[in-house]
């Protein structure tokens, strides 16, 4: 027996789809690629842990331009991929392009002064928004256009643009159903652990390289020893990131994630779910003849 109207709207309520559209739809075969970039960007962070190198003063400075061959042919087919499966239109690209630029302008603001940066609290958004494909993309492609912009690129790029893709598939993923204030705390909470993941993995890019840290009087203290075990190895990295970054530069990061999200995202959110909405990512497009004038009419 029905409980009347509002038992029936709240059931409607209930069953209404989320209001969440994915700009970029990933498939099986999208999915394979996101997998296979995101295990390449694990090796490209993680293989000095596990060979036996020497530190050396040049980094990564000799093979990162081999790892940003790397990355960017994966970030092709990324988008080949979607783009043979339907998956990224030409709506999506558009809007791509805007964020991107959008990203590239707000980066300047903070320069990574004290830890303060800009350019990740709208990739945390775009991608709670857009989905984990579409997240994915634009923390590449915005870290690259902002660093074309900020005369940023370096052996640290594809480093960096690896890490930011990660940030923006991660939003994707979030629990879709969260709405309201638990939707932005939600996201302050992701934007911190953003943050200083971020900082982690850019430490982890040079760490093993470097020399003349020094650590109660023994130079060297913190650096990486080839050869030694694992867990001695990720020990003097944690005090190394406790040391350098955490306690400045990740927790300026982390603020300034916090203090956009809580002010900006609201607003924010409400545009860009407006904008999908309005660019109706994934639906379909009929042509039905108009009995008026003979014509073909676009429906959606």
């Amino acid at each position: 027996m029905s409980a009347g109207p509002a038992s029936d709207l709240a059931a409607a309520l209930d069953a209404r789809p989320v209001d969440r559209v994915g700009a970029v739809r990933v498939g099986r075969r999208s999915a394979v690629v996101l997998t296979v970039a995101t295990g390449a960007g694990l090796v490209m962070f993680c293989w000095p842990l596990f060979a036996s190198v020497a530190p050396t003063p040049m980094q990564h400075a000799g093979d990162a331009p081999f790892m940003f061959m790397l990355v960017m042919p994966v970030l092709v087919v990324v988008v080949l991929a979607e783009l043979s499966e339907d998956g990224m239109d030409s709506k999506a690209l558009a809007m791509l392009g805007v964020l991107s630029a959008i990203n590239a302008a707000l980066r300047p603001l903070g320069a990574g002064t004290a830890g303060i940066e800009t350019v990740f609290f709208l990739l945390v958004l775009a991608g709670r928004v857009y989905g984990p494909g579409f997240g994915f993309v634009l923390g590449c492609t915005s870290l690259f256009t902002s660093a074309l912009v900020t005369a940023g690129v370096g052996p640290w790029l594809p480093f960096q643009m690896m890490a930011s893709a990660w940030i923006g598939m991660g939003a994707g993923l979030l629990p879709h159903r969260v709405r309201g204030r638990a939707e932005i705390g939600m996201l302050v909470g992701y934007g911190i652990v953003a943050a200083f993941g971020f900082g982690l993995l850019m430490n982890l890019w040079y760490w093993p390289f470097v020399t003349g840290v020094q650590l109660d009087g023994q130079e060297g203290g913190l650096s990486f020893v080839p050869g030694a075990p694992l867990l001695e190895n990720l020990q003097r990295f944690a005090v190394y990131t406790a040391l350098t970054s955490t306690f400045g530069w990740d927790t300026g990061r982390a603020i300034t994630n916090t203090v956009a999200l809580l002010v900006l995202g609201p607003a924010v959110l409400a545009t860009l779910r407006r904008a999908s909405r309005g660019a109706s990512y994934g639906a379909p497009v009929r042509f039905s003849p108009d009995a008026a004038d003979g014509t073909s009419a676009d429906t959606r």
